[in-house]
């Protein structure tokens, strides 16, 4: 009988054994189980998460530094009205459909009913509260009230921010693009046609 050492083409040709197979595949399962493990643990944790308690919230508003101590479901229009004391705009439907409540937040236009303030921390958010300079009124301010643009009011400061953010994009609108940029705002005394007029007559509003 041969030994081993007669064919050392064998021993060359099996010396990866099936026992080596066997180990080297055990360790890769649980080198892919530990990936898997850490995968699984990073998704489990993900953002970090806060409340429900009250938490330090600061928002630039007006170009203002405001902190508040708010719980993360508060919104926007609730931080500023309830606790910053900005009552401009208005809760009117609290739910996003009427636009009583628009703000402008980072040059865009936002339904502050439904927008968290957590969430708009370190952006640029300016108000009806925060147009006139002094006694001074914002043109689009002014023209609302030289054609007769409002009636109960409750809808007026929205449409004077949604106008604002128009003309600042726009600073000559046509009349399609007037409608276009109002049509997020609902005034349920029917002023539209003054509304109109009011944007219309604004010519050359400085981006602020």
């Amino acid at each position: 009988m041969a030994s081993k050492d007669e064919h050392p083409e064998k021993k060359e040709r099996g010396a990866f054994s099936r026992r080596d197979f066997l180990k080297s595949a055990g360790a890769g399962s649980l080198a892919a189980t530990v990936v898997g493990v850490h995968e699984a643990d990073a998704q489990t944790a993900g953002p970090r998460v806060v409340g429900p308690g009250e938490v330090p919230v600061s928002l630039t508003v007006n170009g203002r530094r405001v902190d508040l101590r708010i719980e993360p479901r508060v919104t926007l229009l609730d931080a500023l009205r309830m606790r910053a004391d900005l009552t401009g705009n208005k809760r009117v439907c609290d739910r996003g459909t009427c636009g009583a409540c628009t703000m402008i937040v980072d040059g865009r236009t936002r339904y502050s009913c439904s927008t968290l303030a957590i969430d708009v921390q370190g952006m640029q958010i300016r108000t009806v509260d925060g147009l006139a300079n002094g006694a001074t009124l914002h043109p689009v301010q002014q023209a609302f009230c030289d054609h007769d643009g409002l009636m109960c009011g409750f809808c007026t400061p929205g449409f004077i921010m949604a106008s604002v953010a128009l003309l600042e994009q726009h600073p000559n609108p046509t009349e399609d693009q007037v409608n276009r940029g109002l049509d997020g705002n609902i005034c349920r005394c029917g002023t539209f046609v003054r509304i109109k007029e009011a944007v219309m007559s604004v010519k050359g509003v400085a981006r602020a």
